[in-house]
């Protein structure tokens, strides 16, 4: 008996010792990644100060950025430049050229729309932004979603917008609540030879929030990671959209014209409503502006969101410090600043409880319809879809194409390009 109680006690102080030692090892392993990450922010933050840094801003908001750098440059010490540039071509041209070059030609920090990250990234012409979570935690997630590529942040956004229901009060009391009942309203101001609604879905960008709110997809998205070879725009959800979408056309309830002619309706009182991006006929006292109305089904038309953000150039020699602006530049404080100026709509959770958003009817109408809006997917195979999806709304919307025949092309052409 002794003998097995002593073997007993022996394994049992074994079993201990290799308990503790493995405990001891997780939190080795775990001091080990704080102390890494410690490190490594110490020598990031040991990055000799730079006398300057240069900042490409997008043309005619640097009424916006001039006051938000002024007090940067006061609290660190650090001269800051900036330029205007366009922002979707001669901005990515330019640092495509003068970046490699350097010469102190180069920009430390950069503004893009999300929508090019991927092809920037895969271009080498920025670089991941390392910040830490509290600070991503700072902005909604699709905005931040939207900066991501190959799960790696590259920038930190500065303003969201997606289209909302802008409508004539004269012409309708209120918003409707729902698709079902705007269609109502188109039918009866059609007997006035007025048009009710207008949404340009015989293009994709407008389209696509029906299609979404209907069951559809552009790419699969797989633990927030875009899998480009799996495509819903055929899908049911995606046809059924479609079908809806033909079904006002096919009515004679979408006038025809282009964007001059539309808005002239709009402002002769002859449409009652249209879905923008907020900007147009806001000063005007007799508009109203309020999120998207619900689709037949029950949900919310899932529009697409735009995001510019600000980005770290991969030219910079300074990014620790071309970080620290971005960040400055983004915060609460400075972001509504931005609105102030600008009326661009930050991407802060804070601004919903900001007074200046609660009075504002398009600041309210967009922070609710980003609720539900979804960031243009920003990886490069995205430049394959517009082309055959826009060509398919077309067939549907004036050549009255099937459905789903129509998309089915799309797809087949989008997946032999890609």
């Amino acid at each position: 008996m002794k003998v097995k109680k002593l073997i007993f006690h022996l394994f049992m102080s074994i079993l201990l010792i290799v308990s503790v030692s493995a405990c001891g090892s997780s939190s080795d392993l775990e001091n080990k990644a704080v102390k890494e990450n410690k490190k490594k922010e110490d020598e990031a933050s040991n990055e000799a100060k730079p006398e300057k840094l240069i900042i490409w801003e997008e043309e005619g908001k640097a009424e916006a950025l001039k006051p938000v750098i002024e007090a940067f440059e006061k609290e660190y010490g650090i001269k800051v430049e900036h330029e205007e540039l366009e922002m979707a071509t001669g901005m990515y041209e330019r640092l495509r050229r003068d970046g490699p070059i350097g010469n102190g030609k180069a920009p430390d920090v950069v503004t893009f729309s999300h929508e090019k990250v991927g092809q920037i990234v895969k271009e080498g012409l920025i670089q991941e932004v390392k910040v830490k979570d509290e600070v991503l935690n700072a902005f909604i997630e699709p905005s931040i979603r939207g900066e991501m590529y190959q799960d790696k942040v590259f920038g930190l956004p500065k303003s969201v917008t997606t289209s909302v229901f802008i409508y004539n009060k004269k012409l309708m009391a209120k918003a409707p609540e729902t698709m079902n009942d705007l269609y109502k309203m188109a039918k009866e101001l059609r007997k006035r030879n007025v048009h009710g609604y207008y949404a340009k879905w015989n293009d994709f960008h407008d389209s696509y929030g029906v299609m979404a709110g209907m069951g559809g997809y552009i790419f699969k998205d797989k633990n927030g990671k875009l899998v480009p070879s799996d495509i819903g725009l055929n899908n049911k959800g995606s046809i059924k959209g479609a079908a809806y979408i033909q079904k006002w056309y096919r009515a004679g309830l979408i006038p025809k014209g282009g964007k001059a002619g539309i808005e002239k309706l709009f402002l002769q009182g002859k449409l009652a409503s249209i879905m923008s991006d907020g900007n147009s006929f806001t000063e005007r006292k007799d508009t109203g502006i309020a999120p998207m109305p619900e689709l037949p089904n029950g949900q919310p038309m899932k529009t697409f969101m735009e995001i510019k953000g600000w980005h770290v150039t991969a030219f910079t020699k300074h990014p620790y410090w071309s970080t620290k602006l971005v960040e400055y530049l983004t915060n609460d404080d400075n972001a509504m600043k931005r609105f102030d100026l600008t009326g661009e709509i930050p991407p802060n959770k804070s601004i919903k409880h900001n007074a200046a958003i609660k009075e504002n009817e398009r600041a309210q109408a967009l922070s609710i319809q980003l609720q539900y809006a979804e960031p243009v997917p920003n990886i490069p195979e995205m430049n394959k879809v517009w082309g055959p999806m826009n060509s398919a709304m077309d067939e549907m919307t004036t050549q009255k194409a099937k459905p789903k025949r129509a998309l089915d092309k799309a797809v087949k052409k989008i997946k032999k390009e890609r």
